[in-house]
């Protein structure tokens, strides 16, 4: 149901609601259109009010055990009901929550039921798309009365050595039973699950208390995680009374150690290190916000293959599919928090929730997150209007005393210069302490727009780490105007691209908008594949590669963004209503600046191409070469040599300009004068079939797994048609169903649930999701005029 009636009640009826599965995301499901409030800035998608309701019950051996109901995320403002009993609200869209269903249970033959309300009626709320109702994963929790506590363990490693590493293991038990001397077995077993070390200890844990334990323990010749080898391993927490077990609890963790340094930089278990980063958003495209483990692990492969080793969580606390993800793939995590604090950037954005719940939502996050060994920050916050040096003054209220108080903080007398600062320092101040409180192994850091030392949240003195987000003009003077002060780049380039669309001559430079402030519009809402698009608030891609390269105190960067996402079609406005900014587009295809971070980014070789080879008889076309392994690039056209280029120390391409002929573009890059690659484009003809490739031919029959399908309409002879852009239509047989559809067209305003798409610039993309069965499916693809395309994929 989706509007403002009241559906809290068990008896209300539901018979005519409709059945769904969760993860799920009502928003997805719609039409693009203008008309909707969230504006296209927050993806011209709807919100509104919506209710999920399910029954379930209980057996009776289930009494006496304590059940609660964990929640990863619900955008937002959620309230939950068990049997008409109101559990709780909570207004952030992207926290994990619990609440206990234990006293209002019935564990007979009556139904219990469930009722959740996301309310995203109000907006716009958010300045990309938000997606709407549960749209993360929900777990029905069932333990004993005494039980390690809601992310109740934190392991830490004080010591390490190459032969030998401390481990303590903090344990918080709860005992919501009778008063009990409890054994507490703690096991660390290694990644085959082989028992490396063990320690146990007894505690009196009275009855409605929670305490903590703490353990410490060795492990010899650790093998320790990093980007190469992401070993983990596994602390097992075993909860005995009288020989009973009690309960029993998993925390993988990893061995490994961060240092910082003002001159040299990031140290990821002692080796100098280069942050090569990408902040993505939480959407997964077509799927929109609901979560799937399959379509996070695409994306995270697809910027792993570009040389990416870290991740910036965009701006808000992240599914904890991403981070085990990260954990296990060896990507570095800057888990970031708040988007803004009290001073608000939509009208009905967070910060009117901030002050009351801003302490409790960055505490959950550090304690649900802070075990897993890819997160080396935390962010507390992006471009936070409090940050400005001339932000409005405010008046310290009992709000931000009661903050100060809460952090167990005192208040630098220096801050008492003016209130404005005091306020805004006090609010940096406060939420560093609460990280710090929560966990002192990692740093804390914020991306800021504003980099003058007159910026609060550095003169607060509780940043570690500062983030820049972008100015890369200030980068080299950095160590004169903060001396003694450690850099990395939060947020970089915002570059902006439409693949396959290039414009030229492609050295001139193309800045939209003319300012932040001002629309802007062309006929065409598209930008250029070229490195020579940019906002005027960032740089190309090389420009901010070359100044990130070169200072070794500058620890490395997060490029905006590795992902077009949904909202904010920045400079256009409708009907635009995804991003330019991703290195890859919306459907997953990369643009062609993803090979200037390969070339630069890993060891494989590279030799990439572009444009395509279609264009009108005569007209003067740039070619470009991104590549390395090589010492220069001969470019031939139809077998006659247009020259050898070779790259400077500053630049990342190499180039050439001629007149249009049909035929074969033939690039041949060499190492002292031997043959490294060779790469050919040609003259494509008519379009004369589809050619569909999935990224894996075989699924796990588990109802959630996908197959990504591309479908390249190519001529006779093989080559992508560059400006197809017919009407594709799919189907399926068998187990498995259309999960969204898309082309990374940034301007499709067909909903991204439909089983058509128009290929764009040569291509589209359909995802297929199994039903939960194993057997076999269909996929077939039609347009008209082309014979049809089918695909098997196996489901086992």
């Amino acid at each position: 149901m989706n509007n403002d009636q009241d559906a809290s009640s068990p008896q209300w009826n539901d018979s005519g609601w409709r059945m769904l599965h969760v993860p799920h995301d009502w928003s997805i499901e719609s039409d693009f259109s203008d008309t909707f409030p969230a504006t296209p800035g927050g993806g011209a998608l709807p919100g509104g009010n919506g209710w999920y309701r399910k029954t379930f019950k209980l057996a009776e051996e289930d009494q006496g055990k304590i059940i609660y109901i964990d929640f990863d995320g619900v955008y937002c403002k959620s309230k939950v009901w068990i049997n008409g009993h109101l559990l709780g609200f909570r207004p952030n869209g992207y926290v994990s929550f619990r609440y206990d269903l234990t006293p209002y249970l019935h564990f007979d033959d009556r139904e219990n039921t469930l009722v959740v309300q996301a309310d995203n009626s109000q907006q716009p709320n958010s300045r990309w798309y938000s997606g709407s109702g549960i749209y993360r994963n929900v777990w029905l929790v069932k333990t004993s009365p005494v039980h390690v506590d809601h992310w109740g363990t934190y392991i830490t490693t004080p010591e390490i050595t190459r032969s030998q590493a401390g481990v303590q293991i903090e344990t918080v038990v709860r005992n919501m039973g009778v008063t009990n001397h409890i054994e507490i077995v703690t096991t660390i077993l290694d990644r085959e699950g082989k028992i490396v070390t063990r320690t146990k200890g007894t505690k009196e844990i009275r009855n409605l208390t929670a305490e903590k334990i703490v353990q410490s323990l060795s492990i010899s010749n650790p093998v320790l995680w990093d980007l190469r080898e992401p070993y983990l391993y596994t602390a097992v927490t075993e909860l005995k009374s009288n020989g009973e077990l009690m309960d029993r609890y998993e925390t993988p963790f990893g061995i490994r150690w961060f240092h910082w340094d003002e001159q040299t930089g990031f140290y990821l278990n002692g080796q100098a290190t280069k942050i090569l980063g990408v902040c993505l958003h939480h959407d997964l495209g077509c799927l929109g916000a609901a979560v799937n483990t399959r379509a996070i692990e695409r994306q995270l492969e697809i910027m792993k293959e570009m040389g990416v080793n870290a991740i910036r969580t965009s701006h808000n606390p992240p599914a904890p599919e991403l981070l085990d993800l990260c954990d296990h793939m060896g990507l570095l995590v800057q888990d970031e928090t708040f988007d803004m604090w009290r001073k608000r950037k939509s009208p009905y954005d967070y910060a009117q929730y901030f002050d009351e719940w801003h302490e409790r939502d960055l505490t959950d996050q550090l304690l649900r997150d802070r075990n897993h060994p890819s997160i080396f920050m935390w962010s507390i916050g992006n471009e936070v209007l409090e940050q400005w040096t001339h932000a409005d003054a405010d008046t310290l209220s009992l709000a931000e005393a009661n903050l100060i108080l809460n952090a167990g903080h005192s208040i630098d007398p220096a801050l008492l210069e003016d209130t404005t600062r005091t306020v805004q320092s006090m609010i940096t101040q406060s939420l560093a302490a609460i990280v710090k409180r929560m966990d002192t192994t990692r740093v804390v850091t914020a991306g800021n727009n504003e980099v003058s030392p007159g910026n609060h949240l550095f003169r607060s003195g509780a940043l570690d780490v500062y983030g820049f987000n972008y100015h890369h003009q200030d980068f080299a003077p950095f160590p004169q105007t903060f001396p003694g002060k450690k850099l990395h780049i939060s947020e970089s380039t915002s570059g902006l691209m439409t693949r396959g669309y290039y414009e030229m001559p492609s050295d001139h430079m193309y800045i939209r908008p003319d300012s932040w402030d001002k629309p802007f519009d062309l006929p065409i809402h598209m930008c250029s594949a070229y490195d020579n698009c940019h906002v005027p608030w960032g740089s190309t891609h090389e420009v901010t590669w070359n100044e990130v390269k070169k200072f070794p105190f500058v620890s490395g960067l997060f490029v905006w963004t590795g992902f077009d996402y949904l909202g904010e079609p920045t400079p256009f406005g409708w009907p635009s209503r995804s991003s330019f900014f991703g290195i890859v587009d919306l459907a997953g295809f990369p643009k062609d600046i993803y090979y200037m971070y390969q070339s630069e980014w890993t060891d494989k070789p590279v030799l990439h191409v572009f444009p395509h080879w279609n264009w009108k008889e005569g007209e003067t076309v740039d070619i470009w070469a991104y590549y390395n392994q090589a010492d220069e690039v001969e470019l031939f056209l139809n077998g006659v040599s247009l020259g050898s280029q070779s790259k400077t120390d500053s630049t990342f391409h190499v180039w050439w300009r001629t007149e249009f002929v049909p035929g074969t573009l033939k690039a041949v890059s060499r190492k002292n004068g031997k043959e490294v690659m060779v790469k050919e484009i040609r003259t494509a003809g008519e379009a004369a079939s589809l050619v569909l490739t999935a990224d894996r031919q075989t699924l796990s029959a588990d109802g959630t797994d996908l197959a990504f399908i591309t479908v390249d309409v190519v001529d006779q002879q093989g080559n992508i048609v560059p400006y197809a852009d017919q009407l594709i239509r799919f189907s399926v047989e068998g187990n498995g169903f259309i999960a969204g559809t898309d082309n990374g067209d940034q301007n499709d305003s067909r909903s991204l649930k439909a089983p058509e798409r128009n290929a764009f610039f040569g291509k589209a993309l359909v995802v297929v999701q199994n039903t939960g069965e194993a057997g076999m499916i269909r996929l077939t693809a039609t347009a008209e005029g082309l014979p049809s395309g089918s695909l098997d994929i196996t489901v086992k």
